[in-house]
């Protein structure tokens, strides 16, 4: 499988040293000048197609697209189109898991083992338990193997989220390997993991969705639509492709250099997600077709960037979202906290400089970038969708955030033509504190 093809811990990106979060609060400029520089880091980049959204509270203050949800269809990206989100996706498996538990059916330290049809046990550490906790801030010791990243295909998956990970835990399964299935450190263990890589686990936010499926004794992607997506009024959000028009859904996209066009990693990638079209022959954007895998908690959610906006808003509001109570407050304080070896359930802090302390999550896969964030001091957050490139990413976000600041400390930086409609794109709101 292509290294390509590989889910990758976006947050490791955006985080990075060297500063892509260092945030300059820019003088107040009209929608031109945000239009202007959003476009030029999305040419310098090659992002194909971007659409974003600013919340404040329980209202989105501004939303625009930019570029091309399909090239060849000519198909603008706008905050309405589809796409697969990527890692960003665990935190709706996490909400669905904290459902359950803040109903006391079952608690943060206990064995996963209580609960499932078959062991998941580290080979080298069987007398540890490997609890929902651990799972939750990729503690677990579960590694993500060869199989994972072979799984990707075009199409829903074709096998059942159980039966893969039966066949991925149990000794003499199909995709069973236990030197690359599991980590060589025992489960829970603390010290410099979360910072490293090798901790993050795919797999293991899988085995959170199944764990919701066998808590609540019905099926994953049944449970999350009926106790998080119709509440919230996210009724074009699905797991799978079949749920949604495919004229919706954006084409991901790789950009290839002339240089790399024969390169064996994009045409493994081809043979892979296929073409929408033929081989690709000179420079440009590779369409990808719509994929997937079987172990969809960890990165499957089809959404919009307005549809994940009331996700995120109901995090801001601790666990409501216009009277619809998703959460309790006491578990939302529980999953945004530092209890739980020093970080967050699910979700990720940093530090912005001039913004402070966001919670974030993002995410990665072939053709998609994702970040959603907010900061619990003015209840601002940000959420920017690609269906390509990484690069530039973090700059925009923070540009945005400074936008959304600006005006918030200074009402006069609304300008004649920023008058905001719900959903009228390009168009900042005011803000009242």
């Amino acid at each position: 499988m292509s290294a390509l093809v590989k889910k990758r811990n976006f947050l490791t990106t955006l985080i990075a040293a060297g500063g892509i979060f260092l945030v300059v609060l820019f003088a107040c400029s009209n929608p031109n000048d945000l239009d202007a520089y959003i476009e030029n880091i999305m040419n310098k980049s090659h992002i194909p197609g971007l659409s974003a959204c600013i919340v404040r509270n329980s209202d989105i203050i501004w939303s625009k697209g930019y570029g091309w949800a399909d090239i060849e269809n000519q198909i603008p990206m706008t905050p309405d189109i589809v796409q697969n989100i990527g890692s960003v996706s665990k935190t709706v498996t996490a909400t669905a898991l904290m459902q359950l538990w803040e109903k006391d059916l079952f608690e943060l330290d206990d064995d996963v083992n209580d609960f499932l049809p078959f062991k998941v046990l580290n080979p080298l550490y069987q007398e540890a338990k490997i609890t929902f906790r651990q799972l939750l801030t990729h503690r677990s010791s579960i590694k993500d193997g060869p199989a994972y990243d072979e799984s990707y295909a075009s199409g829903d998956p074709q096998i059942s989220l159980g039966v893969w990970l039966r066949e991925y835990f149990t000794p003499g399964g199909k995709y069973y390997d236990p030197e690359e299935n599991f980590h060589k450190w025992k489960p829970g263990e603390t010290g410099e993991i979360p910072e490293k890589p090798r901790a993050y686990t795919n797999v293991g936010f899988g085995l959170l969705g199944y764990l919701v499926e066998r808590i609540s004794r019905v099926p994953f992607g049944e449970y999350t639509r009926e106790h998080i997506f119709e509440p919230l009024g996210m009724n074009e959000t699905s797991w799978y492709i079949r749920d949604i028009d495919a004229k919706k859904q954006a084409v991901p996209y790789v950009y290839v250099s002339e240089e790399a066009v024969n390169n064996k990693d994009i045409k493994s990638l081809n043979e892979t997600l296929g073409l929408y079209k033929k081989q690709m022959v000179k420079e440009g954007f590779l369409p990808l077709g719509l994929y997937s895998f079987p172990n969809i908690p960890d990165g499957l959610v089809r959404t919009s960037v307005h549809q994940l906006a009331r996700c995120l808003m109901m995090y801001i509001g601790e666990g409501n979202y216009k009277g619809t109570q998703i959460l309790q407050k006491g578990t939302v304080d529980t999953i945004l906290s530092d209890d739980h070896f020093g970080r967050g359930l699910c979700w990720y802090q940093a530090q912005i400089e001039n913004v402070g302390s966001v919670w974030l999550h993002s995410g990665g896969d072939p053709g998609i970038r994702t970040v959603m964030m907010f900061n619990e001091t003015n209840n601002i957050g940000v959420i920017v969708f690609t269906n390509g490139s990484e690069e530039g990413l973090g700059k925009i976000i923070t540009r945005l955030y400074a936008e959304a600041a600006k005006v918030l400390r200074d009402a006069s930086c609304i300008v004649s033509g920023w008058t905001y409609r719900p959903y009228e794109q390009g168009k900042i709101r005011s803000i009242s504190n």
